[in-house]
């Protein structure tokens, strides 16, 4: 496998897809660059979802992101543009990725953007006692 920076999602198959169930990932060395400046952003990328048939691959996850480390990219539009590629791999049932990014001009921003399958319908939370 590459250990270049690539667009190429990999998924494989869910090994259950008949249930629902949570996959987080935690990413926290994001970088792109200010479309403004050419400084360095630097974010922690959170990616929550529900698979449907496929999962993605995590190396080639960690490859797809390095692949904005050189690239200029408002928060916002990055956000979606992983939620957008994201979806399009894997086809999940539902998808949420949330960046937050480090501190710049004394604001930090943090970006939420979701997917939901028109089809799915969430379970309802258990409560314990």
């Amino acid at each position: 496998m590459s250990t270049q920076p690539s667009r190429q999602l990999e998924t494989f198959d869910n090994p259950q897809p008949g249930r629902d169930y949570t996959i987080r990932i935690r990413i926290p060395e994001f970088t792109c660059l200010c479309p403004k400046t050419g400084q360095p952003d630097f974010a922690v990328i959170h990616i929550e979802y529900v698979p449907a048939e496929r999962c993605i691959e995590l190396k080639s996850l960690k490859l797809y992101i390095w692949s904005f480390r050189d690239e200029g990219a408002f928060h916002e539009a990055v956000t979606n543009q992983i939620l957008d590629d994201l979806v399009r791999a894997c086809e999940p049932r539902f998808m949420r990725v949330t960046a937050e990014f480090n501190v710049r001009g004394g604001i930090y921003t943090t970006v939420i953007a979701d997917y939901r399958s028109d089809d799915w319908v969430p379970t309802s939370p258990v409560t314990l006692p």
